[in-house]
């Protein structure tokens, strides 16, 4: 008896599709951090991580500096 469930597929875009959804993600949250509101050094993190089965969607990606973005995933290891 398998009482695993199947893995569902992760949405992964290809190169030219995810910068187009980066600038989205920055555009959606006006180019700011959304941690501490810095407009520099800005990325897109993806919340629950590609490797945990993250998608490459909307709701999955923030805007944070490169300071917030390294403690993010401090706080996650």
């Amino acid at each position: 008896m398998n009482l695993l469930r199947p893995k569902r597929p992760r949405l992964k875009l290809d190169t030219e599709a995810y910068k187009r959804l980066h600038t989205q993600v920055l555009d959606r949250d006006g180019w700011r951090c959304q941690d501490c509101g810095s407009s520099n050094n800005l990325q897109v993190h993806h919340q629950r991580a590609r490797s945990k089965l993250g998608h490459d969607d909307m709701q999955n990606l923030i805007t944070l500096c490169v300071g917030c973005h390294e403690l993010r995933h401090r706080w996650n290891t």
